[in-house]
């Protein structure tokens, strides 16, 4: 039976675990809707992976959160709505509209105060990061342009420590990661990381495959040695 429409079913199964077991509040509805209303593009997280960040913000014991790719801050809102009492997120977004959108949408959720959005090419703000000797960040969520991933990794490493997590979104690609050539705009970088993420001694991490809305992709998941 999955042969037939397995996108339809994917979908299906994920809304029930979304409205079953998620249960997204509506500061992240608003999210949704906002960042629709804004002309920006669907590529948001889905609920399931967004609570999947949350409770590793929880698990992890992390006070300080790095994000990279702040699109409309649905993801921002689910790691801020994870983090313990003092804890701060930096998030990195390129487009100041789409930073924007963020940070009304951070405020709508009563989260403002945790939550600094830097707007610019991510690789100049983590730069600034590191010259500011910004205190080590305790977890690392990488969702950005994909040419940049080893980059965004080996930042991750840098700005983090010994323990740090780091979840890097897209690492499947619609299977694009055993054919580059179907996506050379961004398939080399995603390989290029999972590649650093086997080989590099400073991590130690997995790939998880999933299905869904967001079609046939996958995360991440390392920590930094």
């Amino acid at each position: 039976m999955f042969e037939h429409q397995p996108t339809a079913r994917w979908i299906a199964v994920e809304d029930f675990l979304s409205e079953a077991v998620v249960r997204p509040d509506s500061t992240l509805n608003h999210a949704v809707a906002t960042a629709l209303e804004a002309g920006m593009p669907p590529i948001e997280v889905a609920p399931t992976a967004g609570k999947l960040l949350k409770l590793l913000v929880q698990l992890s014991g992390a006070r300080r959160v790095l994000e990279i790719g702040t699109l409309a801050g649905f993801s921002t809102i689910w790691m801020a709505q994870g983090l313990p009492d003092g804890g701060r997120l930096v998030t990195c977004e390129y487009l100041p509209k789409h930073a924007e959108v963020a940070r009304a949408n951070l405020a709508f959720a009563g989260l403002g105060h945790l939550v600094e959005v830097r707007v610019g090419a991510a690789l100049d703000t983590l730069q600034a990061l590191a010259d500011e000797g910004a205190e080590p960040f305790d977890f690392v969520f990488i969702d950005a342009d994909k040419e940049n991933n080893p980059h965004y990794l080996d930042w991750a490493i840098r700005l983090g420590r010994p323990g740090t997590a780091v979840v890097v979104d897209n690492m499947v690609w619609e299977g694009a990661v055993l054919d580059p050539s179907l996506d050379t705009v961004n398939a080399p970088g995603i390989v290029s990381a999972l590649k650093m993420l086997g080989e590099d001694p400073r991590l130690d991490g997995t790939v998880i495959q999933t299905v869904g809305s967001k079609g046939w992709d996958g995360f991440a998941l390392a920590r930094v040695l």
